[in-house]
């Protein structure tokens, strides 16, 4: 049965979304060429756009794709002479001509999810690496998301394959007593990832793939394939918590404050979803920094409106997400808390100790903070100048309209 252009064109997109890691994944485990894996997969999809066209769409195209990517590499080697031990590798996919065994798939990918956020790679290499090979992003769309060159980051990525080649760095899950110390390394990069999406709404972008949710899509798969990890879902909690209120963080290109959104726009669907996976999360009771982070993010999902809202308690979880991962930007939230709990100069300490410190110098949220706290206080003129540096530091430009009618509305 034939399907229309538009409906192939929506078909390969959607499977691009949803399968182009698991694709890349099994040919990267079976050949170990990762740019054979790429080069298969990407030949796969436009193939699939004429394809489909005259045949239909495939009931299951994720096994058409991997089957169709499969041959290409097979093809490809064959006529490659150092590909004979690769070909062999190869062909433990020819058990099923239409799919891999189910019980390898998640093996696969969570396999090139832990190769791609590999210590020894650096910081920037792991999240390129990360939205090329399982987010199937192009050089470009990364180079623009993170406003880098594109040579740059085509650069960054072909060091990173080559790290992975020359330093013989493992396609495999770690084992049980590594794994604590390599998942923080997974987790960083997947909430980098959605972060940087959740904020090209305050900078008006809207060029690049939307990198938020490509982030909480890989954490789905992350939780999905390791279940038994608290924290994967302490940080799928987090992502879907957050995104609930993306939409109302900003009005007419202007920042809105947690305070003023308009929570009756809030994405309900998606406040329960967070809330049911942190409830399941919390019930491993092993507790680390990105459930803490998704409890205080629960807190707010679930308060009628900010004068409802337990700040007390959201005190308290940062107290103890302080003590588990010490951080002057936590210890910054730490004081708004204690001040909206209703003791703002024992939050305008707390802030005046980390001015103190330097170690948010340069940070727009730390006088943007000072100077919320002194107008809640009553201290206009104070507030007025810690405005008017915050102003000079603030990043976006949904932020420095935001601090430009506080300022003026002193």
């Amino acid at each position: 049965m034939t399907a229309s252009g538009a409906q192939v064109r929506a078909a390969v997109e959607a499977a691009y979304r949803d399968e182009w890691g698991q694709v890349v994944a099994t040919l990267i485990g079976a050949t170990g060429d990762w740019d054979l894996a790429e080069d298969c997969a990407q030949e796969a999809f436009a193939r699939a756009l004429t394809t489909w066209q005259r045949d239909g769409v495939p009931q299951r195209p994720g096994a058409w794709l991997t089957a169709t990517a499969r041959n290409r590499a097979t093809d490809r080697l064959r006529r490659d002479a150092a590909g004979a031990a690769k070909l062999r590798q190869l062909a433990v996919l020819e058990r099923d001509p239409g799919e891999p065994p189910v019980s390898e798939v998640p093996d696969d990918r969570l396999r090139l999810i832990f190769t791609c956020c590999h210590p020894a790679l650096p910081f920037p290499a792991r999240v390129a690496l990360t939205l090329r090979t399982l987010a199937g992003l192009s050089t470009a769309e990364i180079a623009r998301a993170f406003l880098t060159a594109e040579p740059a980051t085509a650069q960054r990525i072909v060091r990173a394959k080559r790290k992975i080649a020359e330093a013989g760095i493992p396609y495999r899950v770690p084992p049980a007593e590594l794994l604590p110390q390599r998942l923080p390394a997974v987790l960083a990069v997947l909430y980098l990832i959605f972060n940087q999406g959740y904020d090209e709404l305050l900078d008006g972008a809207a060029e690049t793939r939307d990198l938020a949710a490509e982030g909480i899509r890989l954490a789905r798969v992350l939780t999905g394939l390791m279940p038994g990890e608290p924290e994967a879902g302490g940080l799928l909690a987090l992502m879907l918590l957050h995104e609930a209120r993306r939409a109302t963080r900003t009005r007419d290109g202007v920042l809105v404050p947690l305070e003023d959104q308009d929570r009756s726009r809030w994405d309900r669907a998606l406040i329960d979803e967070g809330t049911a996976v942190l409830d399941r999360a919390l019930a491993a009771r092993r507790a680390g920094p990105y459930q803490l982070q998704a409890a205080i993010a629960a807190h707010h999902a679930g308060a009628p409106d900010t004068a409802r809202t337990d700040w007390p308690r959201i005190a308290e979880l940062y107290g103890e997400l302080a003590r588990l991962a010490p951080s002057p930007v936590v210890e910054l939230n730490r004081a708004v808390a204690v001040a909206m709990a209703g003791d703002v100069p024992a939050g305008l300490q707390l802030v005046g100790e980390l001015t103190a410190s330097g170690r948010l110098a340069g940070y727009h949220l730390l006088p943007a903070t000072r100077a919320d706290l002194l107008r809640r206080a009553g201290r206009t003129g104070e507030a007025a100048a810690a405005y008017e540096e915050a102003l000079a530091l603030a990043p976006t430009e949904a932020e420095r309209r935001y601090l430009a009618r506080r300022l003026q509305g002193l």
